[in-house]
């Protein structure tokens, strides 16, 4: 064992760092979902498509700033007003005019309304930026590499993804629970959560808490993409890689969990990690062995309950 790590330490190393900040932008994904979920009842297919649309918002704005001959160091707020201008702007529309009619319907008819529209936002991607690979790495080359100690050795590493990325991650989940626990905005989505029928008899403006829930989740998926557009090529369908390994993350957690999502996301991250570097063949896949392997022993996810069925 101790032959093994001195061997693979510094692949252990990368694997460790690469998973911490891949899990983060899976965490960013994730917890949108699932606060939308957790209030709306509904999972959301386009989804992918916020993330996918909030990281080529993010190039084009990226470009826009170098174009204009302006510093470097604006290309970093630029991917929150990007994210930010993505779910402003597609947040209350699809909300208002679409998942507003749907709420009542059968999951079967929410799941084809939403795949419907994930498929319209995914040409709409193709119409706008085309199928050609996209890059924005600016902001990787104004932050730079790090030198990271590991097993008596030294591994560079993007600073970008090193610290900015872990960081928005735990500020995001800082301020969620903050705002869900100590103001009143949050703690009103929280009651409409627990039992929508109780909070509209005391006066509760429903519709008003989903519009501003599926905003939210849709600025968070936005972000996540807006953060992940620097350290990948854009390509057609990574709306759709996202997707899936965010159900993935949400159901190994349990549905509506929010603190759950951000542990899982970082056990399914730092598992894909591994297994890029250990084992190449399981990458794809490791994800759901994980999340299968965690629903045969609990269904309801790792940090899920067991509720009672309202007939």
């Amino acid at each position: 064992m101790i032959d093994w790590f001195h061997e693979n330490g510094l692949l252990l190393g990368l694997a460790l760092l690469d998973g911490l900040a891949y899990a983060a932008l899976v965490f960013m994904v994730a917890v949108g979902l699932n606060l939308v979920f957790g209030v709306l009842r509904i999972l959301n297919v386009a989804h992918g498509s916020f993330y996918a649309i909030g990281a080529y918002a993010a190039a084009s704005l990226s470009a826009f700033i170098a174009a204009q001959g302006l510093p470097p160091w604006a290309t970093l707020p630029a991917l929150l007003v990007a994210a930010a201008l993505v779910g402003a702007l597609l947040g209350p529309p699809i909300e208002a005019l679409l998942l507003r009619r749907i709420y009542s319907g059968e999951p079967v008819i929410q799941l084809l309304v939403t795949f419907a529209l994930f498929m319209i936002l995914e040409d709409a991607q193709k119409l706008i930026w085309g199928v050609q690979p996209v890059s924005n790495d600016g902001a990787m080359r104004l932050l730079g590499t790090v030198d990271v100690p590991f097993a008596g050795d030294v591994i560079p590493f993007t600073a970008y993804q090193l610290f900015l990325l872990p960081a928005v991650a735990l500020a995001t989940l800082a301020g969620l629970a903050w705002f869900l626990r100590r103001t009143l905005t949050g703690r009103v989505i929280v009651a409409v959560t627990t039992d929508r029928e109780a909070a509209t008899a005391m006066g509760i403006d429903a519709k008003r808490v989903f519009l501003l829930t599926f905003t939210a989740g849709a600025m968070l998926a936005a972000l996540g993409g807006a953060l992940a557009s620097p350290t990948t090529a854009l390509v057609p369908g990574i709306g759709a890689q996202t997707i899936v390994l965010s159900f993935a993350v949400i159901a190994t957690a349990g549905l509506g969990r929010i603190e759950g999502a951000a542990l899982t996301a970082l056990l399914i991250g730092l598992g894909r990690s591994v297994a890029v570097y250990f084992a190449p063949e399981l990458e794809v896949v490791m994800p759901y062995i994980i999340m299968v392997a965690v629903l045969l022993v609990r269904p309801q996810g790792l940090f899920g309950a067991a509720e009672a069925r309202r007939i």
